[in-house]
């Protein structure tokens, strides 16, 4: 009993606290970016900020794990992974294939994740730069909020590391499509070769896509003082496992428009549905395995369990004639997945999510 109070009080909090603070957040992310003096960057800053703010949403659940909404964690995860969703509206909608501009962008992902840095030229490769300073404040909010963490030191040498991951992916999952997977298997083999039990390529290269890691460890540096063990724990679990979980569900309700819009999709290179459903059961399982073995092992499970719950209740699963393997995989979920994708399915169509 005391751990389904425990839940519901951080459901509680994440609702009527995170869920309010996301969108005061977003509010003054939108006004800057309406003031982008460039036509192109004006509409991707716009566009990201309106049709991925449920990213941001989902983010906040780290800032209630430990109490009451905490502000600065708030403000660095909505400024980090507004940052992310903009690049990624840069590298993938603006009709830019340039390697060099997509790795040039990404330091200020990486910037974002290392207070003190030097500031860069993040647009030096870009063919549109005029943005009227709005991801230059990204950075500086972002980092700014980092350095008011107690134990954020701690934490940042596997903040980065995930980080470069993530920059890795997006720069060459970006790349033309005659060559890009390529790269991805070049990259991704020495990293195959170190893990504890064997991944498809593409199933590492979804863990890498997550920014749930780098999250989960801002989250952890609230805490006055952590050990070494809990943050390589805490990294272990969400790379590969919660990571890839959250991306592959991710890319999962995505087929259709991935397929109409020659995407990369990794979840297609699964050789059938049953497959899809195997191995997306498998990483779930294994999610929960590693949640459970956490310090805070309730709100971990907690954010496992929301996974299925707010990408299958997206009505692109309906539309794609996914019905069976949703129910499928909110069952292998449980209870807890099931109530909270009800919940998400009442939010959407409430317009909150």
């Amino acid at each position: 009993m005391p751990a389904v109070l425990e839940h519901l009080g951080l459901m509680s909090r994440f609702l009527f606290q995170a869920f309010p603070g996301v969108g005061r957040e977003l509010k003054g992310w939108r006004e800057l970016a309406s003031r982008c003096p460039d036509p192109e960057l004006k509409k991707q800053a716009l566009a990201s900020l309106t049709l991925k703010r449920f990213h941001c949403q989902g983010a906040a659940v780290f800032a209630v794990g430990q109490g009451n909404c905490h502000r600065e964690l708030l403000r660095a995860l909505v400024a980090l992974q507004t940052l992310s969703d903009y690049l990624d509206n840069l590298c993938d909608r603006a009709g830019v294939q340039e390697e060099e501009a997509f790795r040039q962008l990404h330091h200020a992902f990486r910037d974002a994740l290392t207070p003190g840095d030097a500031l860069k030229d993040y647009y030096q490769d870009y063919p549109y730069r005029q943005d009227g300073g709005y991801l230059t404040a990204l950075v500086k909010a972002c980092r700014q909020s980092l350095g008011a963490l107690p134990s954020y030191p701690q934490v940042q040498g596997q903040v980065r590391w995930l980080g470069e991951l993530y920059c890795q992916l997006q720069v060459t999952k970006h790349l033309p499509t005659e060559w890009r997977e390529a790269r991805l298997i070049q990259w991704l083999e020495p990293l195959l070769q170190n893990l504890p039990e064997p991944l498809n390529w593409w199933e590492l290269a979804a863990a890498t896509g997550s920014t749930l890691g780098i999250f989960a460890l801002m989250a952890a540096a609230l805490k006055p003082r952590i050990a070494t063990e809990e943050v390589e724990r805490l990294t272990a679990a969400y790379f590969p496992w919660i990571g890839g979980l959250h991306i592959l569900l991710d890319y999962y309700i995505d087929r259709q428009e991935d397929r109409e819009g020659k995407d990369l999709n990794f979840v297609t290179y699964y050789r059938s549905e049953r497959e899809t459903l195997l191995r997306l059961q498998y990483f779930l399982r294994r999610a929960m395995e590693e949640a459970t073995s956490l310090p805070d092992p309730v709100f971990h499970r907690t954010v496992v369990w929301g996974l299925p719950a707010l990408y299958l209740s997206d009505p692109k699963v309906a539309a794609q004639g996914a019905t069976d393997t949703r129910r499928l995989l909110l069952l292998k979920g449980g209870l807890p997945s099931c109530y909270l994708f009800f919940l998400c399915s009442f939010l959407r169509r409430a317009g909150v999510i």
